[in-house]
């Protein structure tokens, strides 16, 4: 099945011209999501369909010139392809356990190709899943040399998306701007509350009934990419830290694992610092 996306300023006639489009060019739409920001005017609209064989030529000539018309921006999206994963962890392991899980279920549609950590705790979790290990130490003296390093093994990987599943470093900006768009992380609050470390500690002193998790995209600002997936649970004042954390731990698996899984189905455009996710 092949996937289109496309975001531009919104104007009449848009959605019969992207499916006049692809219509005489062979395409047979089965489904069709679409959104207009009202605050902006921005128009999103994800479309899967299938191609006559021999077409694809003609039709990506044909979308280049009404984007380029229209002033979109657009991504399509072969049939066959399988992104190419890598998870970072540090030492914590019920992300990762949960990645490989639903990966092994056919849950998300790709090909973990490694585990990258700072440390070597988590390796027998990826020898038991057959999954490459492979350890960066990072010190504040070799930083520079560490990114060098991970970008370049990235590169060897040909890796697509990058997952950081409680993974405890900051990204480098470098490696932020080569993924733009395609580094995922979890953040074990509800953003905007309680960003940076320890956000379990500083809602048991907020004395909040609801904490939460959020998958966003990574960018240079800490924890303020845009947010893909969020979810809470509640808490109660009965609740230490370690109930808050053994609570929360059950959210950020469950929304790591839907927006990796929307994102590898190309179910979310991005723009300016929010989402719009055909979920």
């Amino acid at each position: 099945m092949w996937t289109l996306q496309v975001a531009c300023p919104d104007r009449p006639g848009l959605v019969a011209s992207l499916s006049g489009c692809l219509f005489q060019h062979g395409a047979n739409i089965v489904d069709a999501d679409q959104h207009t920001d009202p605050d902006d005017r921005s128009f999103h609209q994800r479309i899967r369909f299938e191609l006559a064989a021999g077409r694809e030529s003609d039709l990506t000539s044909a979308l280049a010139a009404l984007a380029a018309e229209q002033g979109m921006t657009w991504r399509l999206r072969r049939p066959g392809g399988v992104a190419r994963v890598a998870i970072f962890v540090s030492r914590l392991d019920h992300c990762l356990y949960d990645l490989l899980v639903r990966n092994g279920a056919g849950e998300l549609p790709c090909e973990i190709a490694v585990v990258i950590s700072n440390h070597p705790d988590l390796a027998p979790i990826a020898a038991h899943f057959g999954i490459p290990f492979r350890v960066f130490p990072i010190t504040p003296e070799t930083r520079t040399a560490h990114d060098a390093a991970v970008s370049a093994f990235l590169d060897e990987q040909a890796i697509d998306l990058v997952v950081l599943a409680r993974y405890m470093q900051i990204v480098s900006p470098t490696l932020v701007a080569k993924y733009q768009g395609r580094i995922i992380n979890i953040h074990h609050s509800f953003l905007p509350a309680f960003v940076g470390a320890r956000p379990y500690h500083q809602a048991h002193e907020r004395g909040v009934k609801l904490i939460g998790a959020t998958a966003h995209y990574v960018t240079d600002v800490l924890d303020e990419g845009p947010i893909i997936e969020q979810d809470v649970i509640r808490a109660t004042h009965r609740d230490a830290i370690d109930d808050l954390v053994r609570k929360g731990r059950d959210v950020e698996r469950a929304v790591l694992g839907r927006a990796v899984r929307w994102h590898l189905e190309d179910r979310v455009l991005i723009y300016g610092n929010r989402t719009v996710v055909f979920a």
